[in-house]
């Protein structure tokens, strides 16, 4: 792999800690900047609001700019705004300055994810693209444990200040290894870049990464009180659930790049969704097994992250085919729908939990994950044939 795909995986790891540790954080921030619990949750929601709205939009404004200069600019956002958190006195200014940094995160995802598999040959663009998502993961498996543990016992502020200063050292890389390549898309390529987001193919692939968040986050989001309450397990269990979700999460993410580049994407989408199906349907009946839930948690992070892998490369080969002058929008919309995917799935399960009771949050997100496979298996056809059509005859 070029260095420049792993200074990518760098970055992604810094973004992911930005994102995610604050969930660890959320009482030492609530108590510091005298708000309550809820209110600093919105935290979490102001950075994914972010992510939804840069990734897809203000990609597609910034598309004559180089790869470069876009990449460099969000890492700049990210270590500026990192500082600028770590001194926040009110939420409302966190709040807005997670918000920002959460466009450039959605920028810098779209771009990267597009940038790596064209840096490297064909053949291995599904693990270019692995490389460059395993930072998230590491920064969701390593990353945030280590940073609520220090910023538990240190300061939560002290953990966004070393964000800021991963953040430099990964523009610097970016200037040292990230080659320049032309000058950057004419200005039309803004319309067409806001036309793609429009464009019934990337919408329908968007709409199956959506249901795939939907599926993980509406038990995800809960597995804390699912497994006090329901599975009746203490701590250390979820500990270990958040552990091994974490750590599976890298492996899945590897595995999703090598399956994408060994077989058929659509046919590895599709087995890997019935896992997911298999997997939230074993998470209800094995409901009372304090192991079985927790090994199945593992799982659950391994298949979401194998999948997030292959929809990305296949909704950027979509890109190349439909609209190849807009393949880091595309990118970008995939990422979209997985952050507003996350946001619906807690909502369900807050609505299920409420309506239903905490045991049925699984089963609520294997029916996501057969809708997903329905959505999916219901593009195929279409792709076939519009294939099979373009053959030359004779």
């Amino acid at each position: 792999m070029p260095v420049a795909v792993y200074v990518f995986s760098v970055c992604t790891f810094a973004f992911g800690l930005s994102e995610f540790v604050a969930a660890g954080l959320i009482s030492a921030m609530a108590a510091s900047l005298g708000a309550s619990i809820e209110a600093a949750g919105a935290a979490i929601a102001a950075y994914a609001l972010g992510a939804a709205i840069g990734a897809p939009l203000v990609t597609a404004l910034l598309a004559p700019w180089t790869d470069r200069r876009i990449l460099t600019l969000a890492m700049a956002v990210l270590a500026l705004g990192s500082v600028l958190m770590s001194l926040s006195p009110t939420l409302p200014v966190l709040l807005g300055v997670r918000f920002v940094v959460g466009l450039a995160h959605g920028v810098f995802m779209a771009v990267a994810s597009d940038a790596a598999t064209r840096l490297v040959a064909a053949p291995r663009a599904g693990r270019a693209l692995s490389v460059v998502w395993i930072g998230l993961t590491l920064a969701l498996a390593l990353g945030v444990p280590l940073g609520t543990f220090l910023g538990s016992i240190w300061s939560w502020r002290a953990i966004f200040a070393g964000v800021g200063v991963l953040a430099l050292a990964g523009a610097i890389g970016l200037l040292r290894y990230m080659p320049v390549r032309g000058q950057g898309k004419p200005q039309a390529a803004v319309r067409a870049g806001l036309r793609a987001l429009a464009h019934p193919r990337m919408l329908a692939t968007a709409g199956v990464g959506a249901l795939v968040s939907v599926a993980t986050f509406s038990f995800f989001t809960f597995i804390s009180p699912y497994l006090l309450q329901v599975t009746q397990a203490d701590v250390r269990w979820l500990s270990a659930a958040m552990l091994l979700f974490g750590l599976c999460s890298i492996a899945g993410n590897l595995f999703g790049g090598y399956l994408a580049d060994a077989m058929d994407a659509d046919q590895a989408a599709l087995l890997a969704l019935a896992a997911l199906a298999a997997n939230l349907s074993g998470l209800y009946l094995l409901r009372d097994s304090g192991l079985a839930v927790v090994a199945l948690a593992g799982v659950l992070g391994m298949v979401f992250f194998c999948i997030v892998t292959m929809l990305t490369l296949r909704l950027l080969k979509l890109a190349q085919r439909h609209v190849p002058e807009s393949t880091a929008v595309a990118a970008g919309l995939n990422i979209a729908s997985f952050n507003l995917g996350t946001a619906v799935g807690g909502g369900l399960g807050s609505l299920t939990i409420v309506h239903a009771g905490l045991a049925w949050l699984p089963l609520v997100g294997a029916v996501a994950a057969v809708a997903a496979m329905a959505a999916l298996r219901l593009q195929r056809p279409r792709t076939q044939a519009r294939d099979i059509a373009r053959q030359p005859r004779g």
